[in-house]
């Protein structure tokens, strides 16, 4: 936990104060930012309390009274559910504006874990409680040089990684057969010999099995790789290493001489998308203008929807990237939510529009990482249809 930049965080945003609290692990929020062990035997409720200015509170339970003492700050013990109310309306007696993990009408809800009862607890004794939601994303979603750094390892490995599966899936179509599921699991094995860990194994998707944004290939039914298939790769993984950040990317391409009209048609447009929400990052970012997230998605939205397919874009423009592949920082969503979150420096996201047909889908997906002053698309960028 960076102490110093929490409450220099609080004061820059005149939030008097940062509550964590948990029972049961149910916000990893708080263990991440807090720096504790996610295997703690949690069955009573804790709060940490961080002021914008002066030593920080922790109230624990009578019988897990050591779950915070790795933190700074004075210790408070309940055991009672009237010690505990008691203790609460102590620790916060002197600050007004509270933030947690909290999002007014659940709107960024990947960050709304506290319970509605303890928002009521603690909006009866008069606090007004505020979204911790950019706090969240200063905390969780902006890196280090050399969290950047495995980023680019990332990049530099799937990259290599996917071009060499579409010359086994060209291999494998003509020379035996292959299957999606059989795809998969050879980059499953390609990640293990390049220290690539993930949190799912990667999407390999045919022909209508592409429209579905999240398919999942299964070793019983999944389809098999021919000659004249559409074929759709989303590939995500991190190095295997503390703190390393996900690369993650979609490419799309075909197996024989040419893609249709209709798989070129739908490709362009996918494609040109993508590039008016680079863009809009890019230029933004060089200008130093605030941009948030949902600024991003209503370009590229605007753009599929003028060409006719709007209805068939039926996710978020893009998604955070962290240590998770979603993770706490701005979406590029103003179609889930509307996401207000601003874009920080030193943070990573995907633009990665999609138009989703019955008989195929087309997905076309890169990661960009802002600096303070400038952006920049961190891996290769498909201009055309791969051909196998």
């Amino acid at each position: 936990m960076n102490l110093p930049a929490i409450q220099a965080a609080l004061r820059e945003r005149n939030i008097d104060a940062w509550l964590f609290y948990d029972h049961h692990r149910r916000d990893p929020i708080a263990y991440r930012v807090l720096g504790l062990p996610s295997t703690l035997m949690v069955t009573r409720r804790w709060f940490y309390l961080i002021p914008a200015e002066g030593e920080p509170v922790k109230l624990v339970h009578k019988i897990e009274a050591g779950h915070l003492d790795s933190l700074p700050g004075a210790k408070h013990r309940y055991a009672g559910w009237q010690e505990l109310f008691d203790n609460v309306k102590a620790i916060l007696a002197k600050h007004r504006d509270i933030a947690m993990q909290y999002s007014p009408n659940n709107s960024v809800f990947t960050i709304s874990l506290v319970d509605a009862g303890t928002v009521e607890v603690v909006r009866g004794l008069g606090k007004n409680v505020v979204s911790s939601a950019d706090l969240v994303a200063q905390f969780e979603a902006t890196f280090t040089d050399e969290q950047v750094q495995t980023h680019f390892a990332a990049r530099d490995a799937i990259d290599s990684i996917t071009a060499a599966a579409f010359q086994q899936i060209g291999q494998g179509a003509r020379h035996g057969g292959t299957t999606e599921y059989a795809i998969q699991q050879w980059f499953m094995e390609a990640f293990r010999r390049e220290h690539l860990v993930t949190d799912d194994p990667p999407i390999v998707a045919v022909n209508g099995n592409s429209g579905n944004p999240h398919y999942e290939p299964r070793a019983e039914g999944s389809a098999a790789i021919r000659e004249g298939d559409f074929v759709l790769l989303d590939v995500w993984a991190k190095k295997d290493t503390p703190g390393a950040v996900y690369y993650d990317i979609t490419w799309t391409a075909f197996v024989g001489k040419a893609p249709s009209d209709k798989q070129r048609e739908i490709f362009e447009i996918v494609r040109d998308g993508r590039d008016v929400g680079v863009k809009t990052v890019l230029d933004a970012t060089a200008a130093g203008q605030r941009l948030a997230g949902w600024q991003v998605d209503r370009g590229v939205r605007d753009h599929i929807k003028k060409a006719g397919y709007g209805d068939y874009f039926i996710h978020r423009t893009g998604h955070s990237i962290g240590t998770e592949v979603h993770a706490n920082g701005a979406n590029m969503d103003d179609l889930e939510i509307h996401d207000e979150r601003q874009i920080l420096p030193n943070s990573c996201f995907s633009i990665e529009p999609g138009i989703y047909l019955p008989e195929f889908g087309v997905r076309s997906e890169v990661n960009i990482l802002v600096r303070p002053d400038r952006a920049e698309v961190t891996g290769k960028i498909q201009r055309e249809i791969v051909t196998i």
